[in-house]
């Protein structure tokens, strides 16, 4: 586990297409939309949702029970390869102009926008 200075690399980044694999939520599917590479978490799109109760107030006057979504751990989520239709392992492999490209262990299919 990191230190606490020290950034743990994640495997996904904010705006990939991930699937659960461990968890209450297993099977599901959905977009990456805020990674915490401190504490090794990540919010995926309407997976792990949790109600929060709000009081009102004037920006919300209704106040009520309010659904969004809770962290996960990043070791639980693999990336979804749309050629395979599976989630993937990730292998980085270095193009010819030196940067590292994330690319899918079984078809090959690039993840990352050239």
């Amino acid at each position: 586990m990191a230190t606490k200075n020290e950034k743990s690399k994640m495997h996904v980044k904010t705006g990939d297409q991930v699937v659960v694999i461990a968890g209450k939520d297993k099977g599901k599917t959905g977009k990456v939309i805020n990674v915490d590479t401190k504490n090794g978490r990540v919010y995926v799109d309407k997976v792990n949702l949790v109600s929060r109760h709000s009081r009102p107030t004037k920006a919300a006057p209704q106040g009520g029970i309010i659904k969004k979504e809770a962290a996960l751990d990043s070791s639980n989520v693999m990336l979804f390869c749309s050629k395979c239709n599976q989630g993937v392992r990730v292998k980085k492999e270095v193009m010819d102009d030196g940067k590292k490209m994330r690319v899918c262990a079984k078809c090959g299919a690039s993840f990352d926008k050239e």
